[in-house]
Protein backbone atom coordinates (compact mmCIF):
# COMPACT_ATOMS: atom_id res chain seq x y z
CA UNK A 1 0.00 0.00 0.00
CA UNK A 2 0.69 3.96 -0.58
CA UNK A 3 0.55 4.64 3.45
CA UNK A 4 3.33 1.80 3.77
CA UNK A 5 6.48 2.43 6.48
CA UNK A 6 8.46 1.13 3.99
CA UNK A 7 8.45 4.52 1.70
CA UNK A 8 11.58 5.16 1.34
CA UNK A 9 10.10 8.89 0.03
CA UNK A 10 7.62 9.39 2.83
CA UNK A 11 9.99 11.62 5.25
CA UNK A 12 11.35 13.26 2.35
CA UNK A 13 8.97 17.02 3.23
CA UNK A 14 10.36 16.38 6.57
CA UNK A 15 13.60 16.25 5.74
CA UNK A 16 13.84 19.42 3.64
CA UNK A 17 12.06 21.38 6.45
CA UNK A 18 14.51 20.00 9.23
CA UNK A 19 17.58 21.08 6.82
CA UNK A 20 15.82 24.22 6.46
CA UNK A 21 15.57 25.43 10.67
CA UNK A 22 19.04 23.67 11.05
CA UNK A 23 20.38 26.04 8.75
CA UNK A 24 21.32 29.49 10.45
CA UNK A 25 22.82 31.40 7.81
CA UNK A 26 21.06 32.33 5.11
CA UNK A 27 20.10 29.36 2.48
CA UNK A 28 19.35 25.58 2.71
CA UNK A 29 22.19 23.01 2.97
CA UNK A 30 24.23 26.41 3.56
CA UNK A 31 27.83 24.32 4.59
CA UNK A 32 28.80 27.61 6.22
CA UNK A 33 26.79 27.07 9.28
CA UNK A 34 28.88 27.61 12.42
CA UNK A 35 27.05 27.54 15.94
CA UNK A 36 27.72 31.57 16.98
CA UNK A 37 25.64 33.65 18.92
CA UNK A 38 24.06 35.31 16.23
CA UNK A 39 23.62 31.68 15.11
CA UNK A 40 21.94 30.45 18.28
CA UNK A 41 19.84 34.02 18.46
CA UNK A 42 18.18 32.91 15.19
CA UNK A 43 18.12 29.07 16.07
CA UNK A 44 15.86 30.29 19.38
CA UNK A 45 13.31 32.45 17.09
CA UNK A 46 12.88 29.34 15.01
CA UNK A 47 11.97 27.12 17.99
CA UNK A 48 9.64 29.91 19.53
CA UNK A 49 8.30 29.91 16.08
CA UNK A 50 7.55 27.19 15.71
CA UNK A 51 5.86 26.38 18.45
CA UNK A 52 3.23 28.99 18.24
CA UNK A 53 -0.18 28.56 16.13
CA UNK A 54 0.86 29.25 12.64
CA UNK A 55 -2.34 31.34 12.83
CA UNK A 56 -1.30 33.85 15.12
CA UNK A 57 0.12 37.27 15.20
CA UNK A 58 3.01 35.96 17.02
CA UNK A 59 4.05 33.73 14.84
CA UNK A 60 3.52 36.13 11.80
CA UNK A 61 6.14 38.47 13.14
CA UNK A 62 8.48 35.86 14.03
CA UNK A 63 8.43 34.52 11.01
CA UNK A 64 8.87 37.70 9.92
CA UNK A 65 11.46 38.71 11.98
CA UNK A 66 13.28 35.46 10.99
CA UNK A 67 13.46 36.28 7.05
CA UNK A 68 14.36 39.77 7.81
CA UNK A 69 17.58 38.92 9.69
CA UNK A 70 18.47 36.35 7.39
CA UNK A 71 18.19 38.72 4.29
CA UNK A 72 20.28 40.94 6.16
CA UNK A 73 22.99 38.20 6.48
CA UNK A 74 22.82 37.65 2.84
CA UNK A 75 23.55 41.01 2.12
CA UNK A 76 26.40 41.58 4.35
CA UNK A 77 27.98 38.13 2.94
CA UNK A 78 27.17 39.86 -0.53
CA UNK A 79 28.99 43.06 0.22
CA UNK A 80 31.77 41.21 1.25
CA UNK A 81 31.58 38.56 -1.52
CA UNK A 82 31.50 41.76 -3.81
CA UNK A 83 34.98 43.57 -2.60
CA UNK A 84 36.57 40.05 -2.62
CA UNK A 85 35.78 40.27 -6.47
CA UNK A 86 36.98 43.54 -6.65
CA UNK A 87 40.30 42.52 -5.02
CA UNK A 88 40.68 40.13 -7.55
CA UNK A 89 39.23 36.59 -5.55
CA UNK A 90 36.83 35.97 -7.79
CA UNK A 91 37.07 32.01 -8.13
CA UNK A 92 37.87 32.34 -3.99
CA UNK A 93 35.76 34.48 -2.50
CA UNK A 94 33.35 31.51 -1.31
CA UNK A 95 36.21 29.44 -0.04
CA UNK A 96 37.11 32.83 1.66
CA UNK A 97 33.63 33.36 3.30
CA UNK A 98 33.06 30.12 4.07
CA UNK A 99 33.45 28.99 7.85
CA UNK A 100 32.14 25.86 9.23
CA UNK A 101 32.71 24.54 13.10
CA UNK A 102 36.33 23.20 12.13
CA UNK A 103 37.59 27.08 11.01
CA UNK A 104 40.61 27.79 12.42
CA UNK A 105 42.63 30.92 13.32
CA UNK A 106 45.54 30.80 10.59
CA UNK A 107 47.72 32.45 13.26
CA UNK A 108 46.94 33.18 17.08
CA UNK A 109 49.62 36.70 16.46
CA UNK A 110 46.62 37.38 13.76
CA UNK A 111 43.56 37.69 15.99
CA UNK A 112 44.00 41.04 17.90
CA UNK A 113 45.12 42.43 14.61
CA UNK A 114 41.86 40.75 12.86
CA UNK A 115 39.86 42.00 15.72
CA UNK A 116 41.29 45.84 15.02
CA UNK A 117 40.05 45.46 11.51
CA UNK A 118 36.87 44.04 11.87
CA UNK A 119 35.93 46.74 14.42
CA UNK A 120 37.25 49.46 12.47
CA UNK A 121 35.43 47.96 9.03
CA UNK A 122 31.96 48.44 11.40
CA UNK A 123 33.08 52.04 12.77
CA UNK A 124 34.19 52.94 9.67
CA UNK A 125 32.19 51.58 6.63
CA UNK A 126 28.47 50.45 6.36
CA UNK A 127 29.54 46.96 5.21
CA UNK A 128 27.50 46.35 8.11
CA UNK A 129 23.98 47.28 9.37
CA UNK A 130 24.16 49.64 11.72
CA UNK A 131 22.39 47.37 14.15
CA UNK A 132 24.39 44.53 13.21
CA UNK A 133 26.37 42.61 16.21
CA UNK A 134 29.60 41.84 15.50
CA UNK A 135 29.94 37.99 13.96
CA UNK A 136 32.64 35.77 14.52
CA UNK A 137 32.02 34.51 11.31
CA UNK A 138 34.12 37.73 9.51
CA UNK A 139 36.50 37.36 11.94
CA UNK A 140 37.76 33.89 10.07
CA UNK A 141 37.61 35.84 7.08
CA UNK A 142 39.43 38.75 8.13
CA UNK A 143 42.40 36.03 9.55
CA UNK A 144 42.10 34.91 5.79
CA UNK A 145 42.13 38.24 4.27
CA UNK A 146 45.67 38.65 6.99
CA UNK A 147 47.25 35.74 5.90
CA UNK A 148 47.04 36.64 1.98
CA UNK A 149 48.20 39.98 3.00
CA UNK A 150 44.90 41.80 1.63
CA UNK A 151 43.48 43.35 5.13
CA UNK A 152 44.44 46.52 4.46
CA UNK A 153 43.11 46.52 0.59
CA UNK A 154 39.95 44.77 2.17
CA UNK A 155 39.54 48.03 4.11
CA UNK A 156 40.25 50.73 1.72
CA UNK A 157 37.81 49.11 -0.94
CA UNK A 158 35.03 48.84 1.77
CA UNK A 159 35.87 52.10 2.70
CA UNK A 160 34.95 53.85 -0.70
CA UNK A 161 32.03 51.21 -1.52
CA UNK A 162 30.44 51.16 1.83
CA UNK A 163 31.27 54.84 3.38
CA UNK A 164 29.99 55.63 6.37
CA UNK A 165 27.08 57.93 6.46
CA UNK A 166 25.60 61.04 8.67
CA UNK A 167 22.31 59.58 10.09
CA UNK A 168 20.71 62.43 7.83
CA UNK A 169 21.81 60.75 4.37
CA UNK A 170 20.20 57.37 6.38
CA UNK A 171 17.00 59.04 6.62
CA UNK A 172 17.05 59.68 2.84
CA UNK A 173 17.50 55.94 1.40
Amino acid sequence: PLCSNNNPYASFGATLARDEEQNLWSTPHDVTHTEADDDRVLYNMIVVRNQLDKDSEEWQKLNYDIYTLRQTRKEVRNRWKHILEDLGFQKEADSLLSVTKLSIISDSQNMSKARDILLKLSEETNIFPTSWELSERYLFVVDRLIALDAADEFFKVASMAYPKRASSDRADE
